[in-house]
């Protein structure tokens, strides 16, 4: 007799990680649910998770910093980053810390467990007719340059010649679409 899977949801929107667990349990899934990273934390250990959909922005806290304990706690754990806020800054280095998928929000559960499932990247993905705009090409500048100054504000409107409130500013904005 095979064991239930079990994946841990690590989501600080209540409304959304309560929707995604049930989700999760009604297709068979065993569910384990963190809303911080802090009972994230205590849970890992605990639940020994061979799957987990790991949310970038846990409250002000990066999502990235509890793959190194899944993966500690399980090294075959799965692990599918979601963000609301996609970069590829963030999507390289999620992928090169052992996540298995990186995903943009608003999603669903079949693309979730589309992405568990996936050992590469899918050949058959178009790539863009047009290059990036501008604007989108300074946010993902931005966001590789923060990255590199683990999220120090002040060093990377040094890095960029960029006035710290100007770059606060360009911050504070969504991403621009593609």
């Amino acid at each position: 007799m095979t064991e239930t899977p079990q994946i841990l949801v690590i989501d600080d929107d209540p409304a959304f990680n309560r929707v995604l667990s049930r989700a999760l349990k009604s297709r068979g899934f065993e569910v384990a649910s963190a809303l911080s990273a802090e009972e994230a934390a205590a849970l890992i250990p605990a639940t020994r998770a061979t799957q987990a959909v790991l949310d970038l922005n846990i409250a002000g806290t990066s999502g990235l910093t509890l793959i190194a304990p899944l993966l500690a706690a399980n090294p075959g754990c799965r692990i599918v980053v979601l963000t609301g806020y996609a970069s590829i800054a963030t999507a390289v280095e999620a992928i090169k810390l052992g996540a298995t998928h990186y995903l943009a929000k608003p999603t669903d559960v079949d693309a979730i467990l589309a992405a568990f499932e996936a050992t590469a990247p899918q050949a058959d993905i178009a790539t863009p007719s047009e290059p990036l705009s501008v604007d989108r090409l300074e946010w993902e500048h931005i966001q590789r340059v923060l990255k590199e100054h683990d999220g120090n504000i002040s060093s990377t409107a040094r890095a960029l010649k960029m006035h710290r409130r100007t770059l606060q500013r360009k911050l504070m904005k969504k991403p621009v679409k593609s």
